[in-house]
C-alpha cells in the first residue's frame, strides 16, 4: 500500500525518485511550481522538454496526462510533468484533474520511481479551490492501483498544508468506518 505523507515546503528540495510538475501545456516552464523546477533543475529539463516538443508532443502536452524528463540538478531522478486543468465554475473538470494523479503515477511505475512528491496540481494561477483539490488529489491516489510506496504531498504555506491535512484525515477516518 502507497503510504502518503505530507510537508510544508520547497518540492525542488525533495530528495525522492520523481518531483511532479504542474506544468503547462508547452512544457517550456512558466510560473510557480513550473518555474521553481526548470529555474532550479537547470538547462537540462528545458533541453528534454524541448525534444519532446519536437517529436511526440509538438502541440503541447494534453491536460491530465503526464510525461518524464530528466531532474537535472534536482535532488530526484526525473520530473514527472503533467498539466492540470484550468478551474472552472461553469464546467465539472475534476476528472482532468484526477487525471493528472493517475498519468503521473502511471509514469512513475514505468520508470520504477518508489518515492514521488507531488504539488497541489492546478490550485496555483489555474485557480483551483484549494480544499476541493487536495480531496480529489487524495482520493484519487489512495485509490490508483501503483508500485511507488510514497507519495509525498509538498505543500507551499499554510493553507495548503491545512487543506490537505483535513482532506487526508477525513480520508483515514471514512476509510476506517
Amino acid at each position: 500500500m502507497t503510504r502518503i505523507t505530507l510537508t510544508r515546503g520547497d518540492i525542488t528540495e525533495q530528495h525522492v525518485d520523481a518531483v511532479v510538475n504542474a506544468a503547462n501545456s508547452s512544457l517550456l516552464g512558466g510560473g510557480g511550481v513550473d518555474g521553481a523546477i526548470h529555474r532550479r533543475g537547470g538547462p537540462e529539463i528545458l533541453a528534454e522538454c524541448r525534444r519532446l516538443r519536437a517529436g511526440d508532443y509538438g502541440k503541447g502536452l494534453p491536460t491530465g496526462q503526464a510525461v518524464a524528463t530528466t531532474a537535472g540538478r534536482l535532488p530526484a531522478r526525473w520530473v514527472i510533468h503533467t498539466v492540470g486543468p484550468v478551474y472552472s465554475v461553469s464546467r465539472d473538470r475534476s476528472g482532468e484533474l484526477a487525471d493528472c494523479y493517475r498519468s503521473s503515477l502511471r509514469v512513475a511505475d514505468e520508470l520504477g520511481a518508489r518515492t514521488v512528491a507531488f504539488p497541489a496540481v492546478s490550485t496555483g494561477v489555474y485557480g483551483w479551490p484549494m480544499d476541493d483539490a487536495a480531496r480529489i488529489a487524495l482520493a484519487t491516489v489512495r485509490a490508483t492501483p501503483t508500485e511507488v510506496s510514497e507519495v509525498r504531498f509538498v505543500l507551499f504555506g499554510e493553507e495548503a498544508y491545512r487543506a490537505f491535512a483535513a482532506a487526508l484525515a477525513e480520508a483515514e477516518g471514512s476509510a476506517q468506518g
